[in-house]
């Protein structure tokens, strides 16, 4: 039986949490996925390219490894092609959050995607407890740093989270985000099956829920993991595409 845990401050935690966070400039894996929305359910496989803080290359693969969909994400724009019937999207977040019934941002799924804390957000009001065993960071009250917030964020949402931290690795475990203004909506992450990437910790299990007027889960499982390799992020939509709207 496990003695109880020793309840620690939230700086420490905060601080040991940052020091175990993958470390990365580029980030590859693959991926084979579970996606759920009501009664609709796919699984299709895929892969991902992070070039850290600037871009995120999606590429989804529902049958037989013939590419379906591809989608890059940056700060500021969401694209993607669909080579099932021909189109393409640019566009910004706008879209994709009324698409969701979500306020996500880049940061937001940089961060759910490598298992990271947030990097743009500040850091302080963070309270520590325990929780069956684990470490729990809790704040009601995040931000995003000034000098990250562009003129398309000026009403930015305040974030409510919460972060579950292993004791032993200090690796996030579990995540979820709320907004004050949206306070029906929240975002769920559980990590699970961590593997040694060189010296590293990365989750090769991920499990997403939304809940919002449509709850969404996805359960992801990684594969060929690669961390700072330098990688191209190949997106050129042909002449032939019709834009969507």
């Amino acid at each position: 039986m496990k003695s109880p845990l020793k309840e620690e401050g939230a700086d420490y935690l905060f601080k040991k949490l940052k020091e175990n966070e993958l470390r990365y400039d580029w980030f590859t894996a693959k991926f084979s996925a579970e996606y759920k929305n009501n009664r609709n359910k796919t699984s299709f496989n895929g892969q991902i390219r992070i070039r850290k803080d600037s871009l995120i290359w999606l590429s989804f693969s529902p049958m037989l490894n013939i590419e379906a969909f591809r989608v890059t994400i940056t700060q500021d724009s969401v694209k993607y092609m669909n080579r099932m019937n021909d189109t393409y999207f640019a566009g910004d977040y706008n879209v994709v959050n009324r698409l969701l019934g979500t306020n996500v941002d880049f940061d937001l799924l940089q961060s759910f995607l490598t298992g990271n804390d947030l990097s743009f957000y500040e850091n302080g009001k963070f309270k520590a407890s325990v929780d069956k065993n684990v470490y729990k960071l809790s704040t009601a009250e995040r931000r995003k740093l000034k000098k990250y917030i562009r003129k398309s964020e000026e009403d930015l949402n305040v974030l409510i989270q919460n972060i579950w931290i292993n004791p032993e690795n200090f690796k996030i475990i579990q995540a979820d985000v709320k907004e004050i203004r949206e306070p029906n909506i929240r975002l769920n992450a559980d990590y699970n099956e961590f593997e040694k990437i060189g010296e590293q910790l990365f989750p090769k299990e991920m499990i997403f829920d939304i809940f919002a007027a449509n709850n969404i889960h996805v359960k992801i499982d990684f594969s060929r993991i690669s961390v700072d390799v330098p990688q191209a992020f190949p997106f050129r939509i042909p002449d032939s595409y019709r834009q969507v709207k």
